[in-house]
């Protein structure tokens, strides 16, 4: 039953996460709110990695909720397999959507995803972004965590990992370009606020 309810989960931060808001932005603005290249640059690098961990992840928990012995197969890592651990995946995963939420609504209309080049947007501060500059992306590492404690094996390790990379350097990217677009609003804003927490 758990393996389904996580299927349910996953998909729902999916859908919250990237889907919504980008469909929200689109109706308030009429811009595309997806602006992710497919070029043979750091920033395509980026953005085909994500494209294949999140698909990947896709796919493990659709498989994982009809597959039961899947788990067995993937390396499974018993130090972690334990009900301490599930419980805390569960809160992280939980608690990572209701935040993410909440970050995606006080974003508004300058809800992106990658860099917007052609369209300005307003510097987010206030919120969940006055205690964090990347509160969507910590969302996202929280609930890559939850998943890891949840289905402890080679496979959830590994996506977990490989997303993290991807999120510092896609972070660095974006800081770069908001530093260029805001200037000094930009810097005062980075003084004032940790990239996390």
């Amino acid at each position: 039953m758990d393996r389904s309810i996580l299927a349910v989960l996953f998909l729902t931060y999916f859908g919250v996460a990237f889907v919504w808001p980008s469909v929200r932005v689109w109706r308030q603005t009429g811009l595309n709110p997806y602006v992710l290249p497919s070029s043979d640059d750091a920033y395509g690098f980026v953005t085909s990695g994500f494209r294949f961990v999140l698909v990947g992840l896709g796919l493990y928990v659709v498989v994982q909720a009809v597959w039961e012995d899947i788990d067995s197969l993937l390396g499974t890592l018993d130090w972690l397999a334990h009900s301490a651990a599930r419980i805390a995946g569960w809160a992280l995963l939980i608690a990572s959507l209701v935040w993410t939420v909440i970050a995606q609504a006080q974003m508004g209309k300058s809800w992106r995803i990658g860099i917007d080049q052609k369209n300005r947007t307003s510097l987010v501060t206030a919120g969940l972004f006055a205690w964090s500059r990347n509160p969507i992306f910590l969302g996202m590492r929280l609930s890559l965590l939850g998943l890891v404690l949840l289905r402890p094996n080679v496979v959830t390790v590994a996506a977990a990992i490989a997303a993290d990379v991807l999120i510092q350097i896609q972070v660095r990217l974006e800081e770069d370009f908001l530093l260029k677009q805001h200037g000094a609003t930009y810097e005062e804003y980075v003084r004032k606020t940790r990239r996390w927490l």
